[in-house]
């Protein structure tokens, strides 16, 4: 078993296509339309779903934010560059909510930004 994708709803798709995209350099692997049941899906990854964990945009027609809740935590992303990817976020419409450093009690080296919607994005700064 393993772990196929992670799925998060957004508000405005091309948007949030734009950020993963360009913003994390995920690509945009496959889209579909429904329409009835007026909704989008978007899989995005670093390469192809047979095997990679991606992550699945859905976009409902007509709803434009949805409220995130105290659940969801963060989707966590391993970079070489923590200091160019969170220069390539905010390029991209991203937020860091919190700059590169080491983590509380720890040495790891990590930040954090927002998406769009909303949704914390860890980056761990990997050798």
């Amino acid at each position: 078993m393993r772990i196929l994708h992670t799925m998060i709803r957004v508000g405005d798709l091309e948007r949030s296509i734009h950020f993963y995209t360009r913003g994390l350099g995920m690509q945009l692997i496959r889209e579909q339309e429904y329409p009835g049941g007026k909704f989008t899906l978007a899989f995005l990854g670093y390469g192809p779903e047979e095997s990679n964990t991606v992550i699945e945009l859905t976009h409902n027609w007509g709803t434009e934010s949805y409220e995130l809740g105290t659940g969801f935590g963060h989707i966590a992303i391993g970079t070489d560059n923590i200091l160019g990817a969170c220069e390539q976020l905010e390029s991209a419409g991203g937020v860091i909510t919190r700059k590169p450093g080491p983590m509380q009690h720890g040495t790891t080296v990590i930040a954090f930004a927002t998406d769009p919607d909303g949704y914390k994005i860890e980056l761990i700064e990997r050798e």
